[in-house]
């Protein structure tokens, strides 16, 4: 039986709308409403935010609040890493999903040796930088940081000094880069991506499973396909965005997208993911309340979690 670890991230300062911080609080009520004491049977570590620097003026427009973003990756990844060397499983609650690169050098920190594989279930690719970013927020620049890539083909901006410094010190977490290679990143309901990032994964040949395969072939086969894809790996990420759910369910989320997984599908493809025995880390994340009505995204999210667990608790 494995032991299980929460540690919550309520960072938002990633994200381009506000709210995402009171995602995790939005999950324990959930638990809550379902007469579930969930969140008491687990040991927890709550990360400190640099969440005040939404107050202050944008320094750095292409990768905005990157300064305190570096400080939650120190905190995060040192959080993740020393939660793996105590033998928990991690499961992580995120605001935004900007630290999901922290959670990923903090497996790295732990298991240096270790090949790790990462499926990637969201509408976006999350593969912008500094240099191509249509928004300047950080949270879709995770899966580049943990790929160590620039992107300079595509470059459309000119980086200054200071973000380029916390660029690289992002990228170098726990001294190793890159992470991650990008042949063992599997995208599932990947749909909402730019030209920059799709340059990206033909140039890497990154493995996608769309909606419509997830639905014409079935969680089971995609979850045999991915485990087929990252059969090399030692050690498996999941990293669950909750707009991976189709916009129709996910009103509770900063980037809402149409044609996206249903709950069920969603459901299944994580708790069968849960049975093997590589998957090391779960972080489910962008749940925004403020967003939502009755708090639905949150009670999905926490079905989603607790079924997960449970499969671990047996496992």
């Amino acid at each position: 039986m494995k032991n299980i670890k929460l540690i919550e991230v309520p960072s938002e300062i990633g994200a381009g709308t506000r709210g995402a911080s009171l995602g995790i609080e939005a999950i324990k009520i959930a638990a809550l409403d379902f007469m579930s004491n969930f969140f008491i049977h687990f040991p927890s570590e709550k990360i400190p935010t640099e969440n005040k620097l939404l107050y202050e003026p944008i320094e750095s427009p292409y990768a905005k609040r990157i300064k305190g973003i570096a400080t939650m990756y120190e905190r995060v990844s040192k959080s993740v890493s020393d939660t793996l060397k105590n033998n928990f499983f991690p499961v992580v609650l995120s605001g935004d999903h900007s630290t999901a690169g922290a959670t990923i050098a903090g497996i790295k920190m732990a298991k240096p040796k270790s090949r790790l594989g990462v499926i990637w279930i969201d509408a976006h690719a999350d593969l912008h930088t500094p240099y191509t970013t249509p928004s300047g927020n950080v949270h879709g620049m995770s899966m580049a940081i943990a790929i160590n890539e620039n992107n300079q083909d595509c470059a459309v901006h000119m980086v200054d000094e200071e973000t380029e410094k916390y660029w690289n010190q992002l990228k170098n977490t726990g001294k190793l880069a890159p992470k991650v290679l990008p042949e063992d990143v599997v995208y599932i309901s990947l749909r909402d991506f730019e030209k920059e990032e799709k340059y990206l994964i033909d140039k890497y040949g990154m493995q996608v499973f769309t909606t419509k395969e997830v639905r014409n072939n079935g969680p089971e086969n995609i979850v045999r396909a991915t485990m087929r894809h990252l059969a090399h790996c030692t050690d498996i990420y999941i990293s669950f965005d909750v707009d991976s759910l189709d916009s129709s369910i996910s009103k509770g989320t900063g980037t809402p997208v149409s044609n996206g997984l249903r709950e069920r599908e969603a459901e299944d493809l994580i708790s069968k993911f849960m049975y093997n025995r590589k998957v090391c880390c779960f972080e489910i994340t962008e749940v925004n309340p403020t967003l939502d009505k009755e708090n639905l995204m949150a009670e999905i999210a926490f079905n989603i979690l607790q079924r997960s667990i449970n499969i671990l608790m047996m496992n």
